[in-house]
């Protein structure tokens, strides 16, 4: 009996993907499910389990829907700015390579 593969590497050129998400956004789903279970277990144990609870499943979902935008956008930042943009130019003199008369 052979065991489950799962297709995770797409090949060359292409993102990871693992169940939908892609590249950098797998570590972001676990982060922030990492970070939703250690802040629901503290919740839990100092104020009440039910709210804790509550606030828990709340950031997950709210993280993963979060997640699920950000990745509709692309793997990488797009910065879309609007306007004209003029550089400074630091030219010096080009004086200063001709070479001077003497007299």
């Amino acid at each position: 009996m052979e065991a489950k593969r799962f297709k995770v590497y797409k090949g060359l050129q292409r993102p990871l993907t693992y169940k939908g998400f892609k590249g950098r956004f797998i570590y972001w789903g676990l982060g922030i499910l990492l970070f939703s279970l250690i802040t629901g277990a503290l919740l839990m144990a100092t104020v009440s389990m039910y709210v804790g609870a509550l606030i828990m499943i709340g950031m997950i979902i709210s993280g993963f829907l979060w997640l699920g935008s950000r990745q509709k956008k692309g793997l990488h930042d797009k910065n879309k700015l609007l306007g004209i943009y003029l550089h400074p130019s630091n030219l010096q003199k080009i004086y200063k390579y001709v070479r001077k008369e003497r007299i």
